[in-house]
């Protein structure tokens, strides 16, 4: 069976002597994983498609059954260069990849959550990173894999709550102390459900914390960077 879909990079992980597999979160298919054949070979076409967090157009080829697919092309779609230039801004992205990886399951479409990371990749490359930004997709994420709250909780304000779950991120920046205390208290909201959710803890970045120097303090474990210069947009046939 050969399809083509819409994905968003979530993990990569080299695979015997030139290949790499991959999770990919596609828009029709939910969370799949993928082999990219050849890809560490100094002439691997399928290499920038292997990157974390691109997002492009897969053409993908699954034997009958066989778990896991193979990538034989596709065309970007999207690279995010300034989040692979800025170490507080790919601390992030890869934070969402983790928790898209981990609050995921398997072979499970789902569009909101595609388009959820997509529009945080998005806005993370064009306006940077705020306090909020970590804390607000968690609770937009746990929303969309049913764990959300339908209420406030912990006294935060109903005006508040809401705008943690539908303004957009890079408009969450506060400074009164009112504002400042909820957004504390959403964080405890989610620092309390992955306690209780994961069964380990999370690799990335520490996620719950409002000095925003904290979001680089994290070392990456993911692969190795790339500049936007090496990654340009491609078309593989």
């Amino acid at each position: 069976m050969i399809f083509t879909d819409s994905g968003i990079v979530l993990f990569r992980q080299d695979f015997r002597e030139a290949d790499r597999v991959i999770a990919l979160y596609t828009l029709e298919h939910g969370r799949i994983n993928l082999r990219l054949p050849g890809v560490n070979r100094d002439k691997g076409k399928l290499k920038p498609f292997s990157e974390p967090f691109a997002c492009a157009n897969y053409r993908i080829y699954v034997k009958k059954q066989n778990a896991m697919g193979t990538v034989t092309g596709g065309k970007l779609e999207h690279i995010f260069p300034t989040i692979r230039t800025d170490l507080k801004r790919q601390s992030l992205a890869f934070h969402f990849c983790e928790l898209m990886m981990r609050l995921t399951p398997l072979h499970q479409p789902s569009a909101e959550k595609y388009h959820l990371l997509r529009q945080a990749l998005t806005e993370l490359d064009k306006s940077g990173v705020n306090a909020a930004f970590a804390t607000a997709f968690t609770l937009r994420l746990m929303s969309a894999a049913g764990f959300g709250l339908d209420h406030p909780v912990l006294q935060i304000s109903t005006e508040f709550w809401e705008k943690m779950h539908y303004d957009a991120f890079s408009s969450l920046t506060f400074e009164e102390p009112e504002d400042l205390l909820s957004l504390s208290k959403c964080h405890e909201v989610c620092r309390r459900f992955l306690n209780q959710y994961l069964n380990f803890p999370l690799q990335t970045l520490k996620p719950f914390t409002l000095a925003e120097e904290d979001l680089s303090s994290t070392a990456l474990h993911s692969p190795s960077r790339k500049t936007a210069k090496d990654l340009l947009p491609a078309e593989v046939v």
